[in-house]
């Protein structure tokens, strides 16, 4: 493990305290959050076919593969953390990267906590409202206080952080084990009856990319390790190995539950009802169907708390280049966590509570969030051109950055053409931080009343949370 160094300038430079084990369990964590109890409703829904909702739950798993390796490559010839922000700054420069910095700042990375923890919220409360919807107003206090909890453990400790991710990824794929292995005794039992005219459904364009979209956000969080690339140890060998273990572990997983589901729930009951695993354990648990909302909650707490880790160094690393307000990049000397943006980070996302919503924005940004992974493919692309010589330990295939483009393609212009207010209100609000970057960013001759006033809240939050500017513009050797 890395030890912590003090620059002359009174910088200090990250510990690499993240195992092979730590990053397998922060790709598992984020992964396997709510999507897997939510998402196959979505895709149902989409195709209704149970033979297509199979394949789409295997070929989203490969999509997700293919980009992880792309991101492998893109992770360890570009050895820092802010992901998707890194990779475009350096292949585009800074606009494009700010672009993507502002809508993950806005909707992306705070919409998905929200999300999740709204979750988390909701099968918390079910077991005590077995006969109707629990209350929103309590669903939405304990999303705040899961959000407010993890934020503390995360400005405490790093390694309390990884501990947390650690035993809540073995906790939820226990849970899912069981799913499993119940559905397929259920299966060898001999009850067929749901898997009859598998085909069925509906396979237009539109409906099979809408039907993408949901299994793919059960997927999402495959490229987060990236995120932290500066404090795994030995990216070089450890990123790759992460991938290699954690997206063939998640799409078995996936595949294998949604068949456990489709083996018990009916179509009808697939289609009506979004938290299919509670009908699963009501079906088949009787009165031990309680634990079904425990291993919900369980799963989607490991989600929020990998989602906030890995969110608050993409904007520490977006503030390293000017790109965000100083104080991102303010760490506490000894814990080295980044407390006030772990705090920001929080705070948005407690204002996505306030909102019913929130799904409507996911909706909106669902083709620009691609669309942004898409630049970061042909960022990579684009360097071996203009970058031949740059390191690249890991260099994968060509194939696989086109085959994850083309696929990229069809996920941003099918409902484009589909849906195009939604495409129109993405487009539209991304391109509101243009602007925001010629003023904001790009002047330099601000004010001196500005630059004062920036000068004393960056003071004040150094003395209020014992932190200092981190230095990890450089690559870090050990």
């Amino acid at each position: 493990m890395g030890e912590e160094t003090q620059a002359g300038d009174g910088k200090v430079t990250l510990k690499r305290k993240i195992t092979l084990f730590n990053g397998v369990g922060i790709i598992i964590g984020t992964i396997i959050g709510s999507g897997i109890f939510i998402s196959p409703t979505g895709v149902f829904l989409y195709t209704g076919s149970v033979a297509a909702s199979l394949l789409i739950w295997l070929v989203c798993g490969l999509l997700s593969t293919l980009g992880a390796l792309c991101y492998a490559e893109l992770g360890t010839s570009i050895c820092r953390s802010g992901g998707d922000y890194a990779y475009i700054y350096t292949a585009f420069g800074p606009l494009p990267a700010f672009l993507r910095m502002w809508i993950a700042l806005l909707i992306i990375r705070p919409t998905t906590q929200a999300i999740v923890a709204l979750t988390f919220g909701h099968y918390v409360v079910k077991p005590f409202f077995p006969e109707c919807d629990p209350p929103q107003d309590a669903v939405k206090l304990l999303a705040a206080v899961c959000l407010c909890v993890l934020t503390a453990i995360n400005c405490i400790s790093v390694r309390w952080t990884m501990r947390i991710q650690d035993v809540f990824t073995t906790s939820k794929l226990l849970a899912l084990v069981v799913i499993i292995i119940s559905g397929l005794y259920y299966i060898c039992i001999g009850h067929h009856e749901n898997f009859q005219n598998a085909f069925e459904g509906e396979y237009s364009a539109g409906k099979v990319a809408l039907a993408f979209y949901s299994g793919l956000f059960a997927f999402g969080g495959w490229n987060y390790l990236n995120f932290v690339t500066e404090e795994l140890q030995d990216p070089y060998k450890n990123l790759p190995r992460a991938i290699w273990i954690a997206m063939p572990m998640v799409t078995i997983i996936y595949v294998m539950a949604n068949l456990a589901y489709f083996a018990v729930v009916s179509k009808m009951e697939m289609m009506s009802n979004p938290a299919v695993a509670a009908v699963f354990g009501d079906r088949l648990f009787g009165g031990w169907s309680w634990l079904i909302p425990v291993f919900v909650a369980l799963s989607t707490f490991g989600g929020v708390n990998g989602v906030l880790f890995t969110s608050a160094r993409l904007f520490a690393t977006g503030a390293q280049e000017g790109h965000m307000p100083g104080f991102f990049t303010l760490f506490h000397v000894d814990k080295q966590t980044p407390i006030p943006s772990l705090i920001f980070t929080c705070f948005f996302s407690l204002l996505m509570l306030t909102t019913s919503n929130v799904f409507d924005l996911i909706n909106y940004f669902s083709q620009t969030l691609w669309l942004s992974v898409g630049a970061s493919v042909v960022g990579m692309l684009w360097l071996r051109r203009t970058k031949p010589d740059m390191p690249r330990p890991i260099k994968v295939n060509l194939i696989i950055p086109y085959v994850f483009l083309i696929a990229i393609g069809c996920l941003v212009f099918i409902p484009a053409i589909t849906n195009p207010m939604d495409t129109g209100i993405g487009l539209a609000i991304l391109l509101s931080g243009i602007p925001v970057y010629y003023v904001c960013v790009k002047w330099k001759g601000k004010p001196q009343c500005y630059n004062a006033f920036s000068g004393c809240v960056l003071k004040f939050l150094q003395k209020l949370c014992s932190c200092i500017y981190v230095d990890s513009l450089e690559k870090l050797s050990n």
